[in-house]
């Protein structure tokens, strides 16, 4: 049996960082070799997850970056987010996962859909089949310090205020009166973006209906109080918890109908009224060591890309936090986007490729504000939402319709369309095992993978975009299969004319 042969040594993944500060420009000696008309590739406007995702991903492929914050720190307050199987993923592809690790806590992959509990499917097909919950701020800044130690420039206390583009580039105006130059720009300044209203798309859909005030404060009752409470209001009000976070303080969540001016951050009092309202007690809330509200509000970008200008994350799209699926979907955005731009900005892009991250994300957005819309109207307390509330909790008895639904949150249900052939084409391929160990491990780089069983077939002269790996021990259905560098199988088969066609197909000409 042949050994298994990989063409590109694997990058080691980068070493933690001191806390992130901001880089010098750069410089004439700084220069790759590519020539550069203009002193940065990419400007990125805001850093929070899907900003510093895409910076790292550029960077991967020398692509200069600058990403301006107009925050000058770090938001003061912690919030929990969760990591679902798709993202944990991709922090796999990159080397990521263990660092993410350290920071988060593991909790079955359960209970997401409208919060009806029921046990996780077994035998989902990943080997990160569970939810890590971290911390808003650890992940912004794990992120952040990964793109920066591949290269990023980030200035905090910088707020786009205008731009114009040309056939050359993006012309780029801060608040303070500086100008900036680069070749494109991409907001992922949040749902408020400053870049897609300046850049005129259509942000349809619809106003916030209901609101929820959030927060995180100390209680004055004992925990089993609390807790009785919590499950007995919990059987019909879906939007309403106290949660032990640790420290002696409480998550409170509760409907924020008819309380103060949404114009304005709410208050502890507004908590205890609503929470007298809706439990008959406000269990003694004090300390509040941060207070805010959300809605419902469920939008959704005409385009992502106009000219020389994308959108991604919140800037692309806003839903209700049910299932908690907003930072995943804008990680994986940035995921998609980051290796076509760079394309672009390197040369070798196919045509259209880059118009492919609209046509492949903008239908996965879609999708997640139908099951959003969804999740939200079967947390009503009105009898109609109740009753298919039981309904569908009774049918979640049945495996498929369990599963069905845990995969779509966790967004390992994706099917881009490449066009005819097997099941798994333009779907992500799980971390299978591997001569070298696990096949996440050999895409740090970013780069495309041809995966041979056959060990017959070569990428030719596009190895400076897609390594190879001959193996034919490799746990895999099919002979070989193309990955994209975000993880998507573009071709499945053993002819090497079929093969070399799709490597033209997303890699571009051949070199040489």
């Amino acid at each position: 049996m042949n050994s298994p042969q990989f063409t590109a040594e694997p990058s080691p993944s980068p070493s933690p960082s001191p806390s992130p500060s901001p880089s010098p420009s750069p410089s004439p000696s700084d220069a790759d070799p590519y020539p550069h008309p203009v002193p940065y590739d990419v400007i990125i406007a805001g850093c929070g997850p899907t900003g510093a995702m895409l910076a790292a991903e550029l960077r991967l492929h020398d692509v200069r970056v600058l990403v301006l914050e107009k925050e000058t720190e770090p938001a003061p307050f912690v919030r929990i987010v969760g990591l679902h199987i798709r993202s944990l993923e991709l922090m796999a592809m990159r080397g990521l996962l263990d660092r993410v690790l350290e920071h988060g806590r593991r909790r079955p992959a359960a209970g997401f859909f409208a919060g009806i509990s029921k046990p996780a499917p077994e035998g989902l097909d990943s080997a990160h089949a569970y939810l890590l919950g971290i911390p808003h701020p650890v992940i912004v800044r794990l992120l952040e310090e990964h793109a920066i130690q591949l290269g990023a420039q980030v200035r905090r206390g910088c707020a786009v205020a205008g731009f114009e583009q040309d056939d050359e580039g993006v012309t780029v105006d801060l608040a303070d009166g500086e100008r900036l130059r680069a070749r494109y720009l991409v907001g992922c300044d949040g749902g408020r973006s400053a870049v897609r209203k300046l850049l005129g798309v259509g942000f349809p859909g619809e106003p916030s209906r209901t609101e929820t005030l959030m927060g995180e404060m100390e209680v004055g009752v004992p925990q089993e109080e609390v807790a009785a409470k919590v499950a007995e209001i919990g059987e019909t009000n879906k939007r309403f918890w106290l949660r032990p976070f640790g420290g002696g303080a409480y998550s409170v969540v509760v409907p924020a109908a008819g309380v103060g001016d949404r114009a304005e951050p709410p208050t502890l009092q507004d908590f205890k009224q609503q929470l007298r309202a809706i439990a008959g007690t406000d269990f003694g809330v004090h300390s509040p060591r941060w207070l805010s509200r959300f809605g419902d509000a469920t939008r959704l970008a005409e385009r992502y890309r106009v000219g020389r200008v994308l959108l991604a994350g919140d800037a692309a799209h806003i839903h209700p936090p049910t299932g908690g699926q907003g930072l995943n979907l804008g990680v994986q955005d940035a995921f998609n986007l980051g290796w076509k731009l760079a394309a672009q900005i390197r040369g070798w892009a196919p045509e259209a490729l880059l118009d492919t991250y609209q046509t492949e994300r903008r239908p996965v957005a879609e999708n997640v504000l139908d099951n959003t819309r969804a999740q939200m109207e079967l947390h009503s307390t009105e009898p109609g939402p109740q009753a298919l509330r039981r309904l569908l909790t009774e049918l979640m008895d049945i495996d498929e319709v369990n599963r069905r639904l845990i995969e779509k949150i966790a967004a390992i249900d994706i099917r881009y369309d490449f066009g005819d052939g097997p099941d798994l084409l333009g779907r992500r391929l799980r971390d299978i095992d591997v001569e070298q160990g696990h096949l996440y491990g050999l895409l740090h780089r970013g780069c495309g993978l041809l995966l041979d069983r056959t060990a017959r077939l070569s990428v030719g002269g596009w190895s400076d975009r897609v390594d190879h790996l001959a193996d034919p021990t490799a746990v895999l259905d099919v002979p070989c299969v193309l990955l994209r560098p975000d993880g998507h199988v573009a071709w499945i088969g053993d002819d090497q004319q079929d093969l070399d066609d799709h490597l033209f197909r997303w890699f571009g000409e051949p070199a040489g």
